[in-house]
């Protein structure tokens, strides 16, 4: 090859990879600005006023996905139809949960260089009653039965649960009194039956039985815990192995948990299984597909849970038992609430 030909090889290159990269930011940025306009065949999201007041009829609250001037506001539907006309909020969360009343949103506050979190608690008009920093990125949130708890995890380091190099904060506040336990890694653990410590134990995905005992992940040693845990004692006990981000039933009897299986990608490691908290017998659920989410439990025989979609995250429901099939739920949504 000439070096005439090599030059006009080499230019040609350099166009086309500069056509390419234009072309991909200008596809970015036309889709980043679609995110402010609603899909012709997207859900229909239209402002009002949600509230966590007893109504009669059951519902259920979401943060809303679908693009629009609406994206992550905390929304409304009808229990018994999911895929119905949203009331948009206006309040916008990270994450999101409420009970009796009260509800805990995990937010960004943009700064000038970065962006720092912090956990709200609202009350039932979804107004701030009180607030506290955030040392991470929001990842799970739950309150509590009563709504007189509520709790939160953040990652202080690292984004993703697959590996083993991240770094997990959890708190617990008492809406009562704010007092708040900032960090679950101080409780005292017993760990099969022994008094244990150790540098490398974190602590995540509070699911709450009532107001003094909850259930959470424990990892140590590489391994994950299910354990009990007591707010009053300041304990968490180990119960049984390989259990992450656990949700408990409405009846108390079974967590809904995210299993490491083997053979499974690093990258995509878990399914979703339920364990019956009388026997430890597991069970694994119909869907088959990688679950990173902590299940939120319908009714006592229904899990829903997040799984990715076209907008972000797309809601999903599956059998507790192991029988029937995975089906949406829910287009362009996470974090999930029912109310009633």
């Amino acid at each position: 090859m000439t070096r005439t030909a090599r030059l006009t090889f080499l230019l040609a290159a350099v166009l086309l990879l500069g056509a390419v990269g234009t072309g991909a930011v200008l596809h970015a940025a036309h889709r980043s600005g679609m995110r402010d306009r609603q899909q012709a065949d997207g859900p229909t999201v239209r402002a009002g006023t949600v509230s966590l007041r007893p109504t009669t009829g059951r519902r259920l609250l979401v943060r809303n996905l679908a693009w629009g001037p609406h994206r992550d506001e905390i929304a409304a539907v009808p229990a018994d139809d999911p895929r119905g006309p949203r009331t948009a909020s206006g309040v916008k969360c990270l994450r999101f949960h409420a009970a009796a009343g009260t509800a805990i949103c995990l937010r960004a506050v943009h700064g000038a260089l970065e962006d720092t979190y912090r956990a709200v608690v609202l009350d039932s008009h979804l107004r701030e009653l009180h607030h506290f920093p955030a040392a991470g990125i929001p990842t799970r949130a739950r309150v509590s039965p009563s709504g007189h708890l509520v709790a939160w995890t953040v990652f202080v380091s690292g984004d993703s649960y697959a590996g083993t190099d991240f770094s997990t904060r959890t708190a617990i506040v008492d809406t009562r009194t704010w007092a708040i336990d900032d960090n679950l890694e101080t409780f005292h653990i017993t760990k099969d039956g022994r008094p244990y410590r150790a540098a490398d134990t974190n602590v995540w995905g509070v699911t709450f039985a009532d107001d003094t005992r909850f259930y959470a992940t424990l990892a140590t040693g590489g391994h994950t815990y299910l354990v009990r845990g007591d707010v009053t004692a300041r304990t968490l006990t180990t119960l049984h192995r390989n259990v992450e981000c656990p949700s408990l039933s409405p009846d108390g009897t079974r967590i809904a948990y995210k299993k490491r299986v083997e053979g499974a990608s690093p990258d995509a490691p878990w399914r979703l299984y339920v364990l019956d908290l009388r026997t430890m017998k597991e069970t694994a659920t119909a869907e088959q597909r990688n679950i990173d989410d902590q299940a939120l439990w319908s009714d006592n025989s229904t899990l829903v849970y997040a799984l990715p979609g076209d907008y972000g995250s797309d809601l999903w429901t599956v059998p507790a038992d192991g029988t029937g099939a995975a089906h949406r739920l829910m287009a362009s949504a996470v974090a999930p609430a029912y109310l009633g």
